[in-house]
């Protein structure tokens, strides 16, 4: 089945979480009027039991023709079997629209997901947006089904149960004007309230959810230092944060439905003690089986009553994820690509001209002044310090980050003016730690490349060195890697990562110190599977080890964000400079 689709995270500008609802539940109207048709039928029989029992009491007491018996009966038991088709037709229209909208709003958050900034990304904990994308959507598909299931049945019933009691005791209708404005007016005094600590609470489950991603992701950490109690202490704080916040919430929703049980059951019996009266002394027309159908109908409404009020915390839970899923949809921090010239070809030619970044507004540039050309098929090398802007550059490159000053260009053009995403075909980037997912090599491998055949496949793993070891494993191409690669060794992770990168045939190669966290033979099968993908490409390689760089073209050397010098191995050696320094200290 197709996801359905809409351009609702370009819609989402913050209006009221209402507002979004209805805008996200547009393309399931028809099927939401006919749910309601269903349900009204499927529900009547709780509104026209009073009045038919009502019917029943007067044929009986007033000795009317006993074929009214046969007659009401008859109504009764019709309605009674239709509920069975009409219920299953207003689950499979309400219900399956109902998660229609959960899969589409899922859809559009990931999909922004991928449209935000790395700079947005770095902000916000992932486990706090992952909680965006399950617990927030599933409260408002909860919120959304309970609501349409207990607020259709509620508000059908007081619709039924009043119009039965205008068309027999009319003179018992105010009762009910007055019982609506009374229930509307505490739902507006406790809203508030009930808004103010949902989203609080909210907040401290969402710092829980990332809490415990930090400590699951820590534990080796943790566990080799003996810093179990620490970390258990951190958890337990953030839970003693989230326990105290939902008790307050409970309670406060508690103290809602006491008081409306006791308000509106204060009125019910109010007025069945009223309708006695009046049935005693004949001061007006009721008869007996009307005394019997108002007794019946205000327990009934009431307890529609309560359960309207009892949605309130409900709709406010739903209408809070609706808010916390829409600080996703409404992040204006985008990396715009709409209507920039698609790229369609890389020679590798970059010159960065004059650029300088900083990561926010007032704090110090992370690189200033970056002026470097590169021509095609040239292996730039970038050292310096931790600190020094080498991530920066790379990170400017790649486009996950905009020049504050400057420009970049790409086989002349400027990467401002570019489809950034169409660019990143043309390149690959093997970071320091490769990024596996669940899935078998061969997936792992082809990623994005569904039409690869396995020859291809076999080819890229064999010049990443990784062949020899994948034909070992007792599945070959298809044995699964585990979460994050967590079955293969740093070097077998790093290996597929470059096997990956082959595969691709990129113009532009970037080499994040693929080699740093490996042991020496590691690092030399995975060296000499990088020396074969650097053929022919423009390579931008970073690396703390110096001696990884020694072949490049060209060294560059920065400090603060600042180049300090350029040129080869053997130039930067001879100078004396902040090289040969480096240099000097790691043989040290």
């Amino acid at each position: 089945m197709a996801l359905p689709q809409g351009p609702l995270e370009h819609r989402y500008r913050g209006e009221h979480p209402v507002r979004t609802l209805a805008y996200l539940f547009r393309e399931s109207r028809l099927r939401i009027v006919v749910a309601v048709l269903a349900f009204i039928v499927k529900h009547s029989p709780v509104w026209l039991l009073p009045l038919v029992t009502a019917n029943i009491i007067d044929i009986v007491v007033e000795r009317r023709p006993i074929s009214q018996l046969g007659a009401n009966t008859m109504v009764l038991t019709v309605v009674l079997l239709l509920n069975y088709p009409t219920h299953l037709l207003y689950v499979r229209c309400m219900h399956g629209s109902v998660r229609r909208v959960g899969t589409g709003l899922r859809s559009a958050l990931c999909r922004r997901m991928q449209e935000l900034s790395i700079g947005y990304h770095s902000r916000i904990s992932a486990s706090a947006l992952q909680t965006k994308v399950i617990r927030d959507v599933e409260n408002i598909e909860v919120s959304a089904q309970q609501t349409a299931d207990t607020g259709l049945g509620a508000i059908i019933t007081l619709v039924g149960g009043m119009v039965v009691i205008a068309a027999r005791v009319p003179e018992a209708l105010p009762v009910f004007l007055v019982m609506v404005p009374a229930t509307t007016l505490l739902v507006r005094r406790l809203r508030g309230r009930l808004r103010t600590h949902n989203e609080r609470f909210r907040r401290q489950v969402e710092q829980l959810s990332s809490r415990v991603g930090e400590m699951t992701s820590l534990i080796p950490v943790t566990r080799a230092h003996g810093l179990e109690r620490t970390a258990i202490g951190r958890v337990d704080g953030t839970l003693r944060q989230v326990l105290t916040a939902g008790i307050r919430l409970d309670l406060i929703n508690g103290h809602f439905g006491a008081l409306a049980w006791i308000l509106l059951q204060a009125i019910g019996i109010g007025f069945l003690a009223g309708a006695a009266l009046v049935s005693y002394y004949a001061w007006l027309p009721i008869s007996p089986g009307d005394v019997v159908m108002l007794s019946t109908f205000f327990t009934t409404l009431t307890g529609s009553m309560t359960m309207m009020m009892s949605l309130t915390p409900i709709i406010s839970k739903g209408l809070e994820s609706v808010r916390s899923a829409g600080e996703v949809l409404e992040a204006p921090d985008l990396e715009v690509n709409a209507g920039k010239a698609q790229v369609t070809a890389v020679k590798g030619r970059l010159d960065f001209e004059d650029v300088s970044y900083r990561y926010d507004g007032e704090g110090p540039a992370a690189v200033t002044g970056f002026d470097l050309r590169v021509s095609p098929g040239q292996t730039i090398a970038l050292v310096g310090a931790s600190g020094a802007g080498k991530s920066t550059v790379l990170n400017l490159l790649i486009g996950f980050i905009r020049p504050v000053s400057g420009r970049i260009l790409l086989d002349g053009s400027d990467m401002a003016g570019l489809d950034l995403r169409s660019y990143r075909r043309f390149l690959s980037v093997v970071p320091q730690e490769s990024v596996l997912f669940e899935g078998s090599i061969r997936e792992n491998v082809g990623y994005g490349m569904p039409d690869i055949d396995e020859e291809t496949v076999r080819d890229a793993l064999r010049d990443a060195n990784a062949l020899e070891f994948v034909d070992r494993l007792p599945n070959g191409l298809d044995t699964v890697v585990g979460e994050r690669g967590a079955r293969l060794s740093g070097g077998q992770r790093q290996r597929i990562a470059i096997a990956r990168a082959l595969i691709r045939d990129p113009r532009i190669l970037v080499l994040d110190e693929a080699t740093s966290a490996l042991d020496t033979r590691s690092e030399a099968l995975v060296q000499e599977a990088m020396n074969r993908l650097m053929r022919g490409r423009t390579v931008f390689v970073v690396a703390h080890r110096l001696s990884t760089v020694r072949g490049a073209d060209r060294i560059v050397v920065l400090d603060q964000g600042r180049i300090q010098e350029v040129g080869s191995h053997a130039e930067l050696l001879r100078r004396g400079g902040a090289y040969a320094r480096l240099q000097s200290n790691q043989l040290g």
